[in-house]
């Protein structure tokens, strides 16, 4: 026979799978504005560098 009211933990999942990936974009988000700061430091040591000599 079939359940009758409102589904077991489905709620639940849904709370979980949102704030999962609110976490992934988080990090995905941080890890590529840490490459962009990384990029730039390079360009501007590079710069430097290649003014001193």
């Amino acid at each position: 026979m079939a359940k009758k009211g409102k589904a077991k933990n489905s709620k639940n999942k849904a709370k979980h799978s949102k704030l999962m990936d609110r976490k992934q974009n988080k990090l995905r988000k941080e890890k590529e504005t840490r490459a962009t700061k990384l990029k730039e430091i390079i360009q501007k040591a590079n710069n430097t560098q290649g003014q001193d000599l």
